[in-house]
């Protein structure tokens, strides 16, 4: 049975693409398309009731769309503004007497209007909140009462630090920034916070300068400049240098580091720290698709320790990490292992379990939302205790688990629901027109066969999974032979550069993900095959095409 479609159902994202023409497109190709749509969805060419009043929606969708790119001033305004612009706000924008040349010069200087404004509102926020939790008393506490003291009643949580930190930019012109800063922290009752102001040029492709400024109240002023610089493309360098004043004197300390990529994923750095903690400091991080290691070996008073640690990668579509890390020197040993998941478009979360001798047990939790930071460092306890690793461990994976199941799911369903909906419009679309197909498809097909020209077996059109199962490949595509074959013209198919969804009889199967087209046909008795990808241009037949069937 033909499904129902309404006039308010029709939408096309591009009428470019709907046509199947360039958007360079000249008139005579215009006409062209749209002379051979009109005879695909005439509605006089159906008798049937439901028939004709679906190719009537096609119908006009493709008159609506042929005449505006027919229009040279219409045609113009929907280049620049779309959809939006051929409504009346949009030709109030513009004025009617105008040519399309016109047009674009005035577009050219409001998107510059608009690039500046932008400018002027990136300020760019970043921050960073993070409490500290004292839960000690979990597992450190007496199990009977002593002498009125109370061991046995509700454990104690005690939040005795806490760290608050905020930066904004404001970009001054093109080259030049101005970043503000402050902090804000405070520790068993004693608190302070700091103020920076910095001013940051860039002064060409290959490099920038930073002059800073800042105080506190715990500090006296600070002076400091910082220079980046690539020597070459594979090597940079970074110095920074900085005056802290203070009751006892001025403070200056000075860093170094050297960088260089040793490969397409590897990267080697050199440190040289100088001032009140002085330091040198080498390191390797490899970075690849689906792991990321560091390797750091540091030399100073009094931090001096080697650290290795790795992360794991997965290829799925919440982005999914475990890692691990151990540090070992002066200050003793810290073992690190957690892992970190999306849980939403903009949000992270991540736990790590901490175990070192002397520090003891910690957990810290994080969580990612866009450009802010909150941090939950927990600690545990200040002995090695099994039973504060197996919680630390444990706790946060089932409360994972619980808000998933009660809250994310819930949300995901929504979105999917939503998703499907559009998808399912839209597939209704194409589903209608590759019944308005099915005459002139046959007559295509006929006439092809009989001067043994071009002949469309199968197309499949979505995203195209390796596996070894047929039907696992299929999963996420479509059949659209039938629209490929009423778009064949003298034994020829020629496809726009624009995405395929928008092709008459086509729809989106796999929203968001990276999509292909192949296509499987005839021409002058031999078989030939390709696979183009979504948005690329696409000209059959082709000699290159041709399977051999020697082998």
């Amino acid at each position: 049975m033909a499904s129902s479609l309404d006039d308010d159902e029709i939408s096309s994202d591009d009428y470019y693409s709907l046509l199947n023409v360039r958007r360079e497109a000249t008139q005579e190709q215009l006409k062209a398309a749209y002379r051979r749509l009109c005879m695909l969805y005439h509605p006089d060419k159906h008798r049937d009731p439901e028939l004709k009043r679906q190719a009537e929606c096609l119908f006009n969708l493709v008159h609506q769309a042929y005449e505006v790119l027919s229009d040279p001033q219409a045609r113009a305004i929907y280049d620049v503004y779309g959809k939006r612009g051929l409504d009346v706000d949009g030709w109030e924008v513009i004025e009617r007497k105008r040519t399309p040349a016109e047009i674009r010069e005035e577009y050219e200087r409001l998107q510059r209007e608009r690039e500046e404004r932008r400018l002027q509102q990136r300020t760019n926020p970043k921050g960073t909140i993070s409490v500290g939790v004292d839960a000690t008393d979990l597992f450190d506490r007496y199990e009977e009462d002593y002498e009125g003291m109370g061991g046995g009643g509700v454990p104690h949580l005690e939040i005795n630090k806490m760290h608050i930190s905020q930066s904004i930019e404001a970009p001054l012109t093109a080259n030049d920034t101005a970043i503000l800063s402050g902090s804000l922290s405070t520790h068993n009752g004693n608190g302070g916070g700091t103020i920076n102001l910095a001013l940051r040029k860039v002064t060409s492709a290959q490099g920038w300068g930073e002059m800073e400024l800042g105080a506190g109240d715990t500090h006296g002023p600070l002076f400091g400049m910082k220079v980046f610089r690539n020597l070459t493309p594979r090597f940079y360098v970074t110095a920074q240098c900085g005056l802290q004043f203070s009751s006892r004197g001025v403070r200056p300390g000075l860093t170094t580091v050297l960088a260089r990529h040793l490969d397409k994923n590897t990267m080697g750095y050199l440190q040289w720290r100088w001032g009140i903690h002085s330091s040198m400091n080498t390191s390797v991080v490899r970075d690849t698709e689906s792991s990321h290691f560091t390797l750091a070996l540091q030399l100073g008073i009094p931090h001096t320790f080697m650290m290795m640690s790795y992360q794991y990668k997965f290829q799925d579509e919440d982005q999914t990490r475990i890692k691990g890390s151990i540090k070992s020197g002066f200050f003793g040993t810290v073992l690190e292992y957690g892992a970190e998941r999306k849980i939403s478009r903009h949000s992270v979360l991540g736990a790590v379990v901490s175990v070192g001798v002397p520090q003891g047990v910690s957990l810290k939790v994080k969580l990612n939302r866009a450009s802010q930071t909150y941090l939950f460092p927990v600690h545990l306890t200040d002995q090695l205790l099994p039973s504060a690793v197996f919680y630390a461990t444990v706790g946060p994976l089932v409360v994972y688990l619980a808000v998933r199941q009660l809250v994310i799911q819930p949300d995901l369903e929504k979105q999917r629901q939503s998703s499907a909906s559009n998808t399912a419009k839209k597939k209704q679309e194409a589903e209608a027109a590759v019944l308005l197909m099915q005459e002139s498809v046959r007559r295509i097909i006929e006439a092809e066969e009989s001067r043994m020209g071009l002949v469309i077996l199968n197309a499949w059109y979505g995203k195209f999974v390796t596996d070894n199962s047929r039907r696992h490949e299929r999963a996420k595509v479509i059949d659209v032979s039938v629209p490929l074959q009423c778009l064949v013209k003298d034994s020829k198919l020629i496809l726009t550069e624009a995405a395929k969804s928008g092709l008459p009889g086509f729809y989106d199967p796999c929203v968001g993900e990276e999509k292909s087209l192949k296509v499987l046909y005839q021409f002058r008795g031999v078989m030939h095959q390709v696979l183009s990808g979504d948005s690329e241009a696409l000209r059959i037949p082709k000699q290159s095409h041709r399977i051999d069937t020697d082998t």
